[in-house]
């Protein structure tokens, strides 16, 4: 078996798509394949985009063209708004649970679906810790993922603004300035000035040096480079 055909065997056993992070624990373990190489994540990435045998659903996330037809709805034909938050708020779960950090997401979105699997299958924390007053507890509890520490408290905030306004999430934000914490937004890249414009009003000027934009891209290559240490140090520990 070839490098290529080991990933397609990775895919297939996945449902016929994949994220890159999950190629990379996966496809290494196939077993019968020689990828004589000291980059076999490299590799991966320049097999997906085969365009005889793959194509790329969103950031990060790939299918085998035998399988157009046959993924699950939320992830055939052109992505929907919903959709695609509810995709970036699994791979930012995903990557702070391989971060180390504790994960919550609100209760109204744990039924959502996320490659497959209900969001809430991937959280961490099933109740709020209730670090601080009752109502700024309940008002965190909507944000759509924490990042708690060890200590229990928020480390990152993060509000997925796929097409709805940036004020409600800045809005959020300065409810919980009181705490050593980074906020986030995650956004397609080209709401970047939007982004800083409405930062900068003076409503918000005790968020405004915390509060960081990523783009959905930037989201998807953090997601994809934290499993591959994920990876390394599995290979590097043993099973």
């Amino acid at each position: 078996m070839n490098q290529r055909e080991a990933v397609v065997e990775a895919m297939r056993a996945n449902g016929g798509y994949a994220t890159l992070g999950e190629l990379y624990k996966k496809a290494l373990k196939i077993p019968g394949v020689s990828w004589e190489t000291k980059t076999p994540f490299k590799s991966i990435n320049r097999i997906v985009q085969n365009s005889r045998y793959f194509f790329r659903i969103r950031p990060g996330l790939w299918a085998l063209l035998e399988a157009k037809d046959k993924l699950p709805a939320d992830l055939g034909g052109k992505p929907k708004p919903e959709s695609d938050h509810t995709y970036y708020q699994g791979l930012l779960v995903e990557l702070g649970n391989l971060r180390k950090h504790r994960t919550f997401v609100p209760m109204q979105d744990r039924g959502k679906t996320f490659l497959g699997r209900p969001l809430g299958s991937l959280v961490t924390v099933e109740q709020i810790f209730p670090f601080t007053y009752p109502e700024i507890v309940r008002r965190a509890a909507a944000v759509d993922v924490i990042w708690f520490n060890q200590r229990k408290f928020p480390s990152e905030l993060i509000e997925v603004e796929n097409t709805t306004d940036m004020h409600s999430a800045f809005l959020k934000f300065v409810m919980l300035d009181a705490f050593c914490c980074t906020f986030r937004v995650a956004a397609p890249a080209a709401r970047k000035n939007e982004f800083e414009a409405k930062l900068s009003h003076p409503s918000f000027i005790s968020i405004a040096t915390r509060t960081k934009l990523s783009s959905y891209d930037m989201v998807a290559d953090m997601h994809t480079r934290a499993n591959e240490t994920a990876a390394l140090e599995q290979a590097w520990t043993g099973p």
